[in-house]
């Protein structure tokens, strides 16, 4: 057996060509981005791009995502789409709904529903009571064939849960785990309105470990108010003596006239430009250093991890979920603003809560916008999807 051979041998981080390509674009979780998607996009479109799977000999696996946006605090920094409450009766319904949407999207799955992977995200997913994650679950296992390799991840806010918490996320069948780390220094938080000390990410992850969960993934947030590449530095270090298997390193965007939350952020505790890139500059290289590989983008991972593996033998994909090595999926997004992928079509559900609720009320499905990719699409979605993924693009070919 020959081999495998990086495709990126030796990392380098070239501050030159950052700066050389250092100017505004859209920021690629795949391709086409979101905002790409059509208006006059309709459920038909997408109920034809399912019947046309159904067509086929052999479909490819499912991947289902759950959006569940409720939190019980606000995070300044935050973008996604979310809803703060108290209110647990709330979470409780919306469950119900997302149920009653997989009810309608039934008759239109097919046969063959082998599902290798799933994603509850967010908000904050464990928001949800332990009776309502289970009953999601019952509901999703009833009408998802989920394989016995499948990978099955969950989006935590470590002040959220507990190690019993933890063991009963591993008995509904949750192999993956992924934290919002963000930041350790205490003045940062302070600036972000997100209190989580060392410790009780420690204990976190510890639990995970303890209780199985097959991988441990976290998230850091760079250009945070207050940060420094020194106070930076000592998070990294934390994080990394708790040595996850995936880190992901994001460059956080402030658009306050987009988000209202990062109005609550005063920009003056921004880092500048050039501090920003030193902090990831630091950070990057700082991960590499601890023996954690580039998978490209803002990703990290250590050696075995199968995220790194998927990268050496090129068979690593990025989609809407973030990396995966399960290329060949079709996915289908439930919940409010969810986006989904069924062949070349792509789905993006209604994106205020009322709206979402109100389609699925009236038994329709909460189709908002969506794409069908054109023969050039797929062209440039292969391009980008090299580029993401680090792996080389063949000119000529």
């Amino acid at each position: 057996m020959s081999a495998i051979v990086d495709p990126i041998d030796t990392v380098q981080i070239s501050e030159e060509l950052i700066r050389r390509f250092d100017r505004s674009g859209p920021r690629y979780t795949s391709y086409p981005t979101a905002d790409r998607f059509a208006d006059d996009f309709s459920a038909d479109n997408y109920i034809a791009a399912l019947q046309q799977r159904q067509q086929l000999v052999s479909p490819p696996p499912y991947s289902v995502y759950v959006h569940l946006p409720f939190c019980a605090s606000l995070c300044y920094f935050c973008a996604c789409n979310k809803i703060i409450t108290q209110d647990q009766a709330r979470s409780r319904s919306y469950v119900e709904t997302v149920l009653q949407e997989l009810r309608l999207l039934d008759p239109y799955l097919g046969e063959q529903r082998l599902t290798g992977q799933l994603h509850l995200g967010g908000g904050t997913p464990t928001f949800l009571q332990a009776d309502e994650l289970k009953h999601l679950m019952q509901g999703l296992q009833r009408h998802f064939h989920f394989t016995a390799d499948a990978e099955l991840g969950i989006e935590i806010d470590p002040r959220t849960v507990n190690a019993q918490t933890l063991s009963f996320l591993a008995e509904l069948g949750f192999n993956r785990t992924s934290f919002g780390v963000q930041d350790f220094n205490p003045d940062v938080q302070q600036a972000i309105n997100r209190i989580q000390p060392f410790e009780q990410v420690e204990m976190a992850m510890v639990s995970s470990r303890a209780t199985g969960f097959e991988s441990v993934n976290t998230d850091l947030i760079y250009g945070l108010p207050k940060q420094t590449v020194n106070s930076f530095s000592q998070t990294v270090d934390a994080l990394v003596s708790l040595r996850p298997d995936r880190i992901a390193l994001y460059n956080y965007a402030h658009l306050p006239q987009r988000f209202k939350a990062q109005r609550l952020i005063d920009p003056a505790d921004l880092p500048s430009a050039d501090a920003r890139l030193q902090i990831f500059l630091m950070a990057a290289q700082r991960l590499l250093d601890a023996g954690y590989q580039y998978i490209g983008l803002d990703h990290f991972a250590l050696p075995e991890d199968e995220l790194n593996v998927a990268r050496l033998d090129r068979s690593l994909h990025r989609n809407f979920q973030g990396y995966t090595t399960r290329a060949e999926s079709d996915l289908i997004g439930l919940g409010v603003s969810a986006i989904g992928k069924v062949g070349q079509t792509h789905i993006q559900n209604q994106r205020s809560l009322k709206a979402y609720r109100t389609a699925i009320e009236a038994e329709q499905l909460a189709t908002f916008r969506g794409h069908v990719m054109s023969a050039d699409d797929v062209l440039r979605a292969e391009v980008i999807m090299a580029l993401m993924c680090s792996m080389p693009v063949d000119f000529a070919q």
